[in-house]
């Protein structure tokens, strides 16, 4: 997340005076009117993307949107972000958050809603049978070291059972803790649509400075170690971005916050291995 967004995510108030009965409509302008009390930022939209009712504490709802805000960098210069956000609300009441005292918890890092079903498009199915009884969606970055470790051995779990299970993968390169992901994602993203998914697992295995930026350095590398020809040309074409940041968008609407971020059956694995109880040999 950028320090636009933080500073965005940062700047709620702690509560929110609503009708008794909290609607979508309520919270939204809540959102738009109230929620943010920076001068540099203004709202332009919000988008909701789905909510939740708590077990535990009774009542509360969890109501998740995608806000859209137009932030002032200099007097001349606006960026327009998009931030996910969770606010909970009950009894005409909203928060930003809610702590568990006992754990100290986070609840907000506890929740997501349920994945959206048009995310399992063959585009992105990367491995396993589509119509498999059980479906896999990772969020990640090849630099990211968690997804290093937990990633290439899902990929490998669903090649060996592809009757199990369908992987299906979003590119989300945290650019803002290593910038060296944005070139190695777009190479990924040709490789794959050449179908050669064995390669594009295996790039998670790339040493890089993650703070590397210079395209002709990450491609030499890249090309001397799987002997392509891949040129900046290549990696900046507009059918390349424009699916990065489609994959960026889909991780934005489904509230994904780090990598790897992962899903089964339409539901956030907080765990990153709860395929592993439908595997028969462990």
């Amino acid at each position: 997340m950028s320090l636009i967004s933080k500073l965005l995510t940062t700047t709620v108030v702690a509560t929110l005076s609503l009708n008794a009965s909290t609607t979508d409509s309520e919270v939204k302008d809540y959102i738009m009117n109230h929620m943010v009390n920076n001068s540099r930022i203004k709202v332009t939209s919000v988008d909701m993307i789905g909510k939740k009712e708590l077990d535990r504490p009774k009542g509360w709802e969890a109501f998740f949107v995608n806000i859209h805000a137009d932030v002032k960098k200099t007097p001349t210069v606006t960026d327009k972000i998009t931030v996910p956000e969770t606010v909970f609300a009950k009894d005409g009441f909203a928060v930003p958050t809610l702590i568990d005292m006992k754990t100290g918890k986070d609840l907000k890092s506890q929740i997501k809603p349920k994945l959206d079903p048009k995310l399992y498009d063959d585009k992105h199915l990367f491995a396993g049978d589509k119509n498999a009884p059980h479906k896999i969606l990772v969020f990640s970055d090849p630099q990211c070291p968690f997804c290093k470790e937990i990633v290439p051995k899902i990929y490998k779990a669903v090649k060996e059972n592809p009757k199990t299970f369908a992987l299906y993968y979003y590119h989300m390169p945290l650019l803002r803790i290593h910038p060296v992901s944005d070139a190695i994602s777009r190479v990924m993203l040709i490789e794959q649509k050449k179908g050669h998914f064995d390669r594009v697992i295996d790039m998670y295995s790339l040493e890089f400075n993650p703070r590397e930026v210079n395209a002709t350095k990450i491609l030499g590398k890249i090309n001397k170690k799987y002997d392509l020809n891949i040129t900046e040309k290549d990696i900046d074409a507009k059918e390349i971005a424009d699916e990065l940041k489609y994959d960026e968008n889909m991780g934005t609407k489904s509230m994904v916050a780090g990598t790897p971020t992962i899903y089964l059956d339409g539901q956030w694995d907080k765990s990153r291995k709860a395929y592993m109880k439908y595997i028969k040999d462990k």
